[in-house]
């Protein structure tokens, strides 16, 4: 039964990841075709970085990402702290209407702000770009936080105004370190949620302004090119790198998997 439990957790493992695998090897490919070897090469890595339609893409899915990502974490983290306090039933009221952009279709989500836009009489481009990117990672920063503030102890921010802190310096050194992993979890979420989004995007981006997923989808039009292999290859070793210090980073933890906690000192 346990070699059996193997052999499924590897045939899983190996079709989630042998499409990567593939994609891998074919951006090393010599020939633009994909039924063919044509040889080792590194050409589709320099002409990657020569192709400045693909940098701009890059560049803007990285400003978008990480500024939506920045804000929405912010406005997450406040919004999951005042839907923390309320009472029971309107909490459940406004988690309704929270959870309803991650449960409404992209395409309903793009149209709704491409119109709201319109009305607003907003131009569309790399601020409506951002904006609605904003929009849709909110819920997950706020989903994410939320598990971490009902694990704590609901004194706690009281005993730190009790010992002399202002409620600003309570929430900085008492309460937001021991959310801080919601936090993070909720700023990679709505990270990935931003750069691997195209229906929003679509819908919402202007003229001259185009991140990766819609100059891909343009592109897809006319033959993907070998170039994009490459990118997406840079793209899975920059995520891979990045879980490898995730992971080194946890072995740095008590054997109980809790991190050890440094004493705050709090000014009388």
């Amino acid at each position: 039964m346990k070699k059996l439990r193997k052999a499924y957790i590897g045939l899983i493992m190996a079709f989630l990841y042998a499409p990567i695998v593939l994609l891998i090897l074919y951006s090393f490919n010599d020939s633009k075709s994909r039924a063919q070897w044509g040889g080792f090469t590194l050409r589709w890595y320099r002409e990657l970085f020569a192709d400045q339609a693909i940098m701009s893409a890059l560049g803007t899915t990285l400003s978008i990402g990480l500024l939506a990502a920045a804000l929405s974490t912010v406005l997450g983290t406040v919004g999951a702290i005042a839907l923390f306090q309320m009472k029971r039933r309107p909490r459940g009221v406004m988690m309704s209407i929270v959870n309803l952009p991650m449960l409404n279709s992209e395409v309903v989500t793009g149209v709704s702000l491409m119109l709201l836009y319109a009305m607003a009489r907003i131009q569309l481009g790399y601020l409506t770009l951002l904006l609605s990117h904003i929009a849709f990672c909110v819920p997950y920063v706020v989903l994410s936080v939320l598990p971490k503030l009902r694990q704590l102890d609901p004194h706690l921010a009281e005993a730190a105004q009790d010992l002399g802190a202002t409620p600003v310096q309570g929430f900085l050194r008492v309460i937001l370190p021991d959310i801080m992993p919601g936090v993070f979890s909720g700023f990679i979420m709505a990270l990935t949620m931003s750069i691997d989004d195209f229906v929003v995007s679509f819908f919402t981006t202007g003229s001259g302004v185009s991140n990766l997923s819609i100059t891909i989808y343009t592109m897809a039009k006319r033959g993907i090119s070998p170039k994009i292999n490459a990118l997406s290859t840079i793209i899975f070793a920059c995520v891979f790198v990045l879980l490898i210090g995730i992971n080194l980073q946890d072995l740095r933890r008590d054997p109980r998997g809790r991190e050890k906690v440094e004493k705050v000192r709090i000014p009388y």
